[in-house]
Formats: structure tokens, sequence, C-alpha cells
């Protein structure tokens, strides 16, 4: 394909305003290719800084020809939590069973894990340049305006809006900043999306609860772990806690199935609260369970990134409206459950931002063929959550005993590779679950794409070479990964 691409509207127009709520992975990745296609764009926080906390998180598949295209493949792949094996252990801490990382992570080719704090930041250092971004504030409501029907392609109609020939665009208010309209407005805000609030109603609408619950922490790596990961199932829980490369501290991990309890999503004392009820008998006492555990519930107390969720599934008839679209966890969370999070918010923004900046279409065409091409990938994905957090904890200790023996003879059966390798594929279905666009990036009148640089033929950056890949979904009983 020929590497001219096509000229950039911000070569001919002012370019369109677009407000990102929301700056974790899907936003500043929607932020990147935005900017590459020549639209201006703002990307506003509720926190006061860039969240660099949070567990692992697999990128496969999609994701990684995605990443590549964006050319922090090798960013990630330098950041990888570089993990060595896996282990469960008994009561007193001692491994019984026990598998190099490759198999029990289930990873295949250029596969790869890296925690979310370094992707977030990975994705904040590629954008801060070119992006505004506007921490420690949050959108209070959005007006819609609508201005007088055009008859030209609708890509020159914004346009001819901030002329003063009508009045398109969405009006923002702001609980800190005054007010500002802008052409497009995108909730990349998580489950909790304040934007999907606002625009299509409460939260509870479109949740569906899958019976569990995942906490995750930092702590001090007390049991000198180096790149391994160490898990204790009880019937209805488990316990992970794993060091990753680089990190001298450790996260701890507690997974739990429950109903859906009463409890606020944003006050922490309510959900160590329902964590300690959970785990209040494990560890206590000999034959009780892994002695380490009122440590790590001590140090969940004691975490300043302490984080706590439902296992949830987002489903929505449809993820826009207007001049207002959801992105990423906000239109479609998977929930840790489907190891796939991060990597569809990847996906996701590369999809949005090309079908936004194709020549000819409107907002509404836009979103539209959007949803077109991620439901499926997103329907994979949430039937494979589903399944996978029931395999995450065991009902009955004969259970978790026979999961421990087929894991310790896994290594030693003729026909390992063939299991190893079903693990693999069922995984990869849902990594794999979309066939992505080519969206070359526009050419502006220089000859160079928006942002510095010629336009990549494929939309794309180099490949950046291979390092070892270490994605995350455990062959036993998937740990979550975002």
């Amino acid at each position: 394909m020929s590497g001219t691409g096509t000229v950039s509207p911000s070569a001919r127009t002012k370019p369109r305003t677009v407000l990102i709520s929301g700056a974790s992975i899907a936003g500043p990745a929607l932020a990147y290719w935005l900017h590459r296609h020549g639209f201006a764009v703002t990307v506003v926080e509720r926190a006061p800084a860039l969240r660099t906390g949070g567990y692992k998180v697999d990128i496969r598949g999609a994701a990684i020809e995605v990443a590549e295209r964006m050319g922090i493949l090798g960013d990630i792949q330098r950041a990888s939590t570089d993990m060595r094996t896996g282990a469960y252990v008994n009561d007193d801490g001692k491994r019984i069973a026990t598998l190099p990382a490759a198999v029990f992570s289930a990873r295949v080719g250029r596969d790869d894990e890296i925690m979310r704090g370094d992707l977030a930041r990975i994705l904040y250092e590629r954008t801060r340049a070119d992006v505004e971004y506007v921490f420690g504030d949050s959108i209070t409501s959005l007006t819609e305006r609508s201005g007088e029907h055009h008859q030209d392609h609708r890509e020159y109609r914004d346009h001819r809006d901030r002329e003063g020939h009508g009045a398109c665009g969405v009006d923002v208010t702001f609980e800190r900043g005054a007010p500002r309209r802008f052409d497009l407005v995108v909730g990349a805000d998580g489950l909790h999306s304040n934007v999907r609030r606002l625009v299509f109603g409460p939260e509870e609408q479109f949740v569906r609860h899958l019976g569990a619950y995942i906490s995750a922490f930092s702590l001090p790596n007390e049991l000198g772990l180096d790149r391994e990961e160490l898990y204790h199932a009880v019937p209805g829980r488990l316990v992970c806690v794993y060091s990753s490369a680089g990190d001298p501290a450790a996260k701890g991990m507690f997974t739990f199935r429950s109903p859906r309890p009463a409890y606020d999503h944003r006050k922490p004392e309510q959900q160590l609260a329902l964590l300690d009820a959970a785990f209040k008998d494990v560890g206590v006492a000999p034959s009780e369970g892994w002695t380490q555990v009122p440590r790590l519930l001590e140090a969940a107390r004691a975490a300043d990134d302490f984080y706590f969720d439902g296992m949830q599934l987002i489903e929505m008839d449809r993820w826009s409206r207007g001049r207002v679209v959801l992105l990423g966890d906000a239109a479609h969370c998977s929930s840790p459950a489907s190891g796939q999070g991060s990597g569809m918010a990847l996906v996701g923004a590369y999809v949005l931002a090309g079908e936004l900046a194709a020549a000819g279409r409107g907002p509404e065409e836009a979103f539209h063929r959007y949803e077109e091409e991620m439901r499926g990938y997103v329907a994979v994905n949430h039937a494979q959550a589903a399944e996978f957090v029931k395999d995450m904890t065991a009902d009955t200790r004969r259970q978790i005993r026979f999961r421990h023996l087929m894991m310790r003879m896994l290594p030693h059966l003729p026909w390992k590779n063939l299991v190893a390798k079903k693990i693999a594929e069922d995984v990869q279905r849902g990594a794999n679950a979309i066939t992505l666009k080519d969206h070359p990036a526009p050419v502006a009148a220089d000859g160079h794409a928006p942002g510095g640089g010629h336009a990549p033929a494929s939309g794309g950056a180099p490949a950046t070479g291979s390092a070892p890949a270490t994605g995350h979904a455990p062959a036993t009983g998937r740990a979550p990964a975002a």
C-alpha cells in the first residue's frame, strides 16, 4: 500500500475538538490516534495526577498489533513483568504445584504482560506533548447543541459550525474548570463511568454481576519473591501474591465469590470490611488456610493503592448518543476475569479514532461503524469472562486437591503440549476476535503526519523487535488481569 496517506482535515480546516473523560488506558490511547488524525484533544481526569497503581494486565492478539502500530510495543516489552513461574501453595506456604510462566499464563508468540500503571505511563508520555491533560477535575453536565443541517460532506459540518453558521457541539461544565464547548465527547472513564451516567442513566441498568469480587494492592515483598506468583485456594476464594521485574514491592490479590452486597465503590472502608469478612477465617489457625492471609489483609488496609470491585460486565444496546460516545470499560467492561480489558481498550481506541477520521463521515456514522467492528469482539470476551470467572475459584476442597494434582502431573504427561495448546487456544480466541482495518494516518500539507514524523503506510509504526512474552491467564483457575 502506498505511504502517501490522505490530506489531514487539520491542513484545510480548524481541527475538530474532542474531550475525553478518563486518563487510564483507553483515554490516552484514543488521544494518541486522534492527534495523529488531526484532532485537537483534551483529556480530563478526576484524579489529581496520573494513576500508576493496579495489577498486571495482558496485551495479546489484536492489542499487540495496535501497540506495534502505535510504536509502543518495544516500550511494553521493556516494561514486561517477565514472570518466571506460577505455583499453588499449601497452608504452610510450601509450593505444591509449580508451572513455568509460559504454561501457567497460556501465552503465545508476542503476547506480553505489563503492570497497568506502566502501560498508563507509557501512553501518557507518548501523548503529553500533543494533548491537553486536565487533572483533578470532572464533568458535571453535557448539553448537545444542534446546528442547522449542512448538505456538504459531514466532515466539514463541524468547521462550518465553528465559523458561525450553526451551533453543533457539546457544551460541557466541570466541577472546577470553566465551561467549554467540544465537537465530540468520549467517555473512557471506566466501569463506573461518569459520562455514561450523565448521558445514558444510572449504572445499575447496564451491569451484569458475575458473582465474584476482586481486590489488588501493593505490599512489602517479605516472601522474597522474584518474578513469581503464589496462589492459595480455599473454597470460593483465591489468594495471590506476586512480584514483577524491576519492582522491589510485591502485589497482593484477593478473589472471592459473593452475591452483590450493598457498598459504596468510592468508600474503601466499606470495601475493606467486605474483604475482611470474606477471609476472616483463612490462615488464623493450623489447617485453616495459608498463614500469610492475615498479614495480607493488614497490608491491604495499609496500602495507598488499594483496589476493590466486582467482577461485572457492562452490557449496552448502544455506546453512543448524539455527539457522545463510550469507549473501553465504560462501554463494555469485560471484568478482570476476561484478562482482556486493557487490550480491548487499545483496540477500541484504534477503531474509534480510525472511523472518526474517515473522510466524509459525521460522528453518527463513525460511531455506528465503530460499534459494528467492535460488537463481535466484545461478545466473545464477555462470554469468556462469564466462563473464566467460574474457574478462578473452586467450590470444594476436593476440587482444589484435584486441581493441584493436575498441575503437578502436567509437566510429566506425554500430551502436556496438547493440553497447554488447548488452554492457549481458549484465551487466544478472545484476543483475536477482531480483524483490524488499515487506518492510514493523515498527511498534512507539509507531507508529515500531525505531531511530527511521516505517516506510516499501514497507519502504524515499524516493528520494534520482540522480547519474551509473558501473558497472564493461569492455566488452572485463570487469575484475573484487566
